[in-house]
């Protein structure tokens, strides 16, 4: 048994990273996720943030970080339960605000630490949130450091 357990560890260690840099949109998507969510920005990975997290977000949506991302209740209601469904666990928790802030949770601070807070305020990045200005396949999920490329400073080293 013992020697089952330490390779099944080793590999459960050694997958981590990948997986961390892997944060595709599940395939069971609906439709309205990317017209809704990605009618004004990259619609993030479910995995991003917590069930609560998300219920507080699509519950606020008439005050969306600034906007009114108002929408009919059948289609709030299915963002919401595609979102709480594929969530993440407390690791990824997101930080205060009303309502919650991925860019301010422990977890971003930590990922983004090196970047220069001239990047924050490069026009072409306009927000923390703009995971597309440095991160170039995160339409497809892919979060890796060797396809990051910030204005301003080129590929990350």
């Amino acid at each position: 048994m013992r020697t089952l357990l330490i390779p099944i560890c080793a590999a459960a260690v050694f997958a981590l990273p990948a997986q961390a840099d892997r944060l595709p949109i599940p395939a069971n998507a609906p439709p309205s996720f990317a017209a809704e969510c990605g009618g004004c920005h990259l619609p993030f990975p479910p995995a991003l943030l917590t069930a609560p997290d998300w219920k507080q977000v699509m519950a606020r949506l008439d005050k969306h970080y600034g906007d009114n991302a108002s929408l009919d209740e059948k289609t709030r209601r299915e963002l919401e339960d595609f979102l709480v469904r594929h969530a993440a666990t407390d690791r990824r928790k997101a930080g205060a605000g009303d309502p919650p802030r991925l860019t301010e949770s422990v977890w971003f601070r930590r990922e983004h630490r090196e970047v220069p807070q001239a990047v924050w305020n490069d026009a072409r990045v306009k927000s923390a949130a703009n995971c597309a200005a440095c991160h170039t396949r995160a339409e497809a999920g892919s979060y890796r450091e060797r396809e990051i490329v910030v204005p301003g400073l080129g590929r990350h080293k």
